[in-house]
């Protein structure tokens, strides 16, 4: 595998030299690339590496005759691919899987290598693994192939520093070696997947995640559609006109407190910015909480009219600090599309996030996305996801049945005797470990009626309360940390296992709703773009797919069948059912729930 590299050759002899390798549709190739410089590839019969001003164009080139599973260290790559309209199918992303294997977040190349080759991470491998190429020097040209510089692993076994830091784009020859490394990662994480014995559909996970890598970086170039003038509109309506100064600005903050600090007695003067002394100034009009979280503060609206100013004063506050017209001025361009940097695993339990707000985005800017002339928007909504997803991981047949019904409550309210909301507490309680308050004495009738469901989430209860780490169903290793420590009360030591136990048993549920969720949207990432649909926003549980009007119907026709095709995937029951509300809509806001 370690032969010398074949440097200037054009994409088609890389192509054919691919394919006479044995390199054909999901076979995996290991790709490093640097633009200006070129393009290395290794695969299990070759290894090359090319000099090229376009490398991404080479890269089309493989896609478009082989198709192969490409090899990244993380979607880094993908992202330079996807800014410059090259698409991929499949990849291997090495960062993704490591968060699989090991948990957590912190995935450098450096800290992979380690991990793969049993040796302990050091903190200089937590290094990025987005870590951009170092532009060529006198010392490392472009044009130097000759295979005498060092190579990527030190004689310790570790990876060194200056690859990782971007050494590895200094020339081709370095790019051939690099994604070399890169490929012999990835069949060392295959070999880690396949001896988890008790979770085999691990190897399933990594390719779905891979994936998900890849939507993400087409997520963070492709931007999710907005109008200006409607989000400022918008924005205006909360906070005021866009002020002109740093004085203005302080006139309107003024005003918005003024609005609230009228209800408080006359002489007293309160901060609401900090939660202790709005919790003093509702004690002044005769209101007692423990805390002033929002659903507290929403349940006692009609206590007094103070709490309706401070729960509108909030809703301002959030647009004037964090969605207003600096926020939208930073993250929305000139083509009317709101961008941010997306991740397809938060370090936990893996849920897809994104930074520039756009997973915590107000219901009230929805109005503001709004679908380009001559498109739509094709919404989905999983329906109760997570009861279905419980249903499925523990084998529960009972609660498997209750998901054949649309809505899977009614006959859940049935079977334990209570009104529909009671059971839809009851259920969501037992997953987030709610045990007392309403939906308690539901709750105990949920244990006999769906022991095994219950006795699934028990024991990932007990398991996070003693700080035994935990793996979903599809394999990720969710970290609980240790529950040692000095220095703590009996009390307080009760009170973080009760909580670790409540994280445990959701995580297991959430993570696994996660998997599911990325299967969907990879399978519809890859379905719909021959009827030019894009995925624009993934949202928790939730697809937004920008479409051409004239292909709307066969695109929501997709959607549908991708969720059936990726339940029957990765369900480990047939029984269960997986539904979502799916609907044609031009803006976001249009859409139900």
């Amino acid at each position: 595998m370690w032969q010398r590299a074949v440097v200037d050759v054009e994409a088609q002899r890389l192509v054919a030299l691919l394919h006479d390798a044995g390199v054909g549709r999901g076979a995996l190739v290991a790709l490093a690339m640097a633009e200006g410089v070129g393009v290395g590839l290794a695969s299990a019969g070759t290894t090359v590496a090319a000099a090229s001003t376009d490398p991404g164009a080479i890269v089309a080139d493989i896609e478009q005759e082989l198709r192969p599973r490409w090899v990244m260290w993380s979607n880094a790559t993908a992202a330079d691919l996807a800014k410059r309209a090259r698409h991929v199918d499949l990849c291997w992303d090495l960062t993704a899987v490591h968060r699989i294997l090991a948990g957590g977040w912190r995935a450098g190349p450096g800290r992979i290598w380690a991990s793969l080759t049993g040796l302990p991470p050091e903190e200089s491998e937590d290094r990025a693994a987005t870590a951009r190429p170092m532009p060529p020097d006198l010392f490392s040209t472009a044009e130097d192939s000759d295979g005498g510089l060092p190579g990527p692993v030190r004689s310790d076994g570790r990876l060194d520093p200056e690859w990782v830091a971007g050494g590895w784009a200094a020339g081709p020859e370095r790019l051939r070696q690099w994604a070399a490394v890169a490929l012999r990662a990835a069949h060392l994480q295959q070999a880690a997947l396949a001896a988890l014995a008790d979770r085999p559909t691990a190897p399933a996970t990594a390719r779905s995640e891979s994936a998900a890598e890849l939507l993400c970086a087409e997520l963070a170039v492709e931007g999710l559609p907005m109008d200006r003038l409607t989000a400022e509109t918008i924005i205006g309506g909360f906070v005021g006109d866009r002020p002109r100064s740093e004085e203005e600005a302080g006139a309107q903050r003024a005003a918005r407190d003024a609005l609230v600090l009228r209800h408080a007695p006359t002489g007293t003067n309160f901060v609401l910015r900090n939660p202790a002394q709005v919790r003093s100034l509702l004690r002044s009009v005769g209101i007692e909480v423990p805390d002033t979280r929002a659903w507290r503060l929403e349940s006692m609206r009609d206590a007094h009219p103070l709490v309706a100013d401070l729960l509108a004063w909030r809703t301002a506050e959030r647009f004037a600090t964090t969605f207003g017209y600096a926020w939208l001025d930073q993250h929305l361009g000139a083509d009317g599309r709101l961008r941010g940097e997306w991740t397809g695993s938060d370090g936990a339990a893996g849920r897809m996030t994104a930074s520039a707000g756009l997973h915590n985005m107000p219901a009230d800017l929805r109005p503001a996305v709004i679908a380009e002339p001559g498109h739509t928007f094709v919404r989905a909504d999983l329906g109760q996801i997570e009861p279905r997803v419980l249903a499925a991981v523990s084998g529960d047949a009972a609660l498997a049945a209750a998901t054949r019904a649309a809505d899977m409550y009614s006959p859940v309210a049935e079977q334990l005797g209570v009104d529909r909301p009671t059971a839809k507490t009851a259920v969501l309680g037992a997953m987030y470990g709610q045990t007392t308050g309403h939906g308690a004495v539901a709750l105990r009738r949920l244990e006999a009626t769906y022991p095994v469901a219950m006795d699934f989430l028990r024991a990932a209860d007990v398991d996070g309360q003693v700080g035994r780490d935990l793996r979903t169903f599809g394999g990720r290793l969710v970290r609980m940390g240790s529950m040692s420590g000095t220095g703590i009360s009996d009390r307080d030591a009760r009170g973080r296992a009760a909580a670790q136990g409540r994280y445990g048993r959701n995580a297991m549920v959430q993570g696994a709703a996660a998997e599911l969720f990325k299967v969907w949207a990879v399978t519809v990432r890859v379905r719909a773009r021959p009827l030019d649909a894009r995925i624009v926003l993934c949202l928790h549980d939730e697809l937004l797919v920008h479409t051409p009007v004239e292909h709307c119907d066969a695109v929501a026709a997709v959607v549908a069948g991708c969720l059936q095709d990726a339940a029957a995937r990765w369900s480990p029951s047939a029984d269960v059912r997986f539904v979502a509300d799916i609907a044609v809509v031009s803006r976001w806001s249009d859409a139900k729930g």
